[in-house]
């Protein structure tokens, strides 16, 4: 055999060599793909409110700089506090049990902000306007610093979009401020019915002409994704410690561990932990 011959086979061999390395190495380092049972998920829904965006670090935030600019002083943690976890569920329940009519949240929170004044006395004389403004804030909510950026890298694979009890002017203006890339709004308001009333879950399912098992549900309240799987969606949960605050000792112990016994389908760090598990 000539000496080029022979210096040719040589440079082949080698290549497949390294190929053959390169691929295993590959292999050895490439992500463990989909679950069978995942496979079929179409569509992505999210709770909003804890879950995607930060209502109670936005709602100081924000109140408190306006308050600086209107010359009110409050203690707008507590009264953050005060309204959403005073009155969301019990003024939601008021309307599940036939005491109120169907209100959207927004017109529910405007009348728990009300009642959530009268114990402020700096805060007794707001006009009207002043009033709207505090109201609004909750379409003025920022995203968690994962958020965007998780969704977006579903969005590419999944259809995606907020299952949450805020009605669909406020969960479009919420997605406009927050740059949220959801594809469609599912708001609650478009069901009568808030969650977890099993409607809600359905109710996507039903519009997106879908079956259940190719729907799932994103959120950080164990709750929510209970009432979801109930109605046979696939379910993903990720914590937010943060959400009451970084000293609130209800949810100090808030982290991946709340998952034991539920059995979700996909337990994540967060909304880009949770992209990089589906989109592998």
């Amino acid at each position: 055999m000539d000496i080029a011959k022979r210096e040719f086979l040589a440079a082949g061999l080698g290549l497949g060599i390294g190929a053959a390395l390169i691929g295993r190495a590959e292999a050895q380092t490439a992500p463990a793909a989909l679950k069978p049972s995942l496979q079929g998920v179409k569509v992505i829904v999210f709770d909003t409110f804890g879950s995607v965006v930060d209502w109670r670090g936005t709602i100081i935030k924000d109140l408190s700089a306006w308050g600086a600019k209107e010359g009110l002083k409050a203690d707008w943690a507590k009264l953050a506090d005060d309204w959403r976890l005073g009155h969301y569920g019990k003024s939601m329940n008021d309307v599940r049990t036939g005491k109120l009519p169907w209100m959207n949240l927004e017109q529910l929170q405007a009348m728990s902000l009300k009642e959530v004044l009268v114990n402020y006395p700096t805060l007794k004389n707001l006009t009207p306007d002043q009033l709207h403004y505090i109201n609004m804030v909750w379409r003025r909510l920022d995203g968690w610093p994962d958020s965007v950026k998780g969704l977006t890298r579903l969005k590419s694979k999944f259809i995606i979009g907020p299952l949450s009890n805020g009605s669909v002017a406020l969960l479009a203006d919420m997605a406009k401020h927050a740059k949220l890339p959801w594809d469609n709004i599912f708001s609650c308001e478009l069901f009568k019915h808030y969650k977890p009333d099993p409607e809600t879950y359905l109710g996507v399912v039903k519009l997106m002409e879908l079956k259940p098992e190719e729907v799932m549900m994103g959120a950080a309240h164990p709750g929510d994704l209970d009432g979801a799987k109930k109605c046979g969606l696939k379910t993903a949960f990720f914590p937010r410690p943060l959400e009451l605050g970084p000293d609130s000792p209800k949810r100090a112990s808030i982290n991946k561990s709340n998952a034991d016994g539920h059995n979700f389908d996909i337990v994540a760090d967060n909304i880009e932990d949770f992209a990089r598990q589906m989109t592998t």
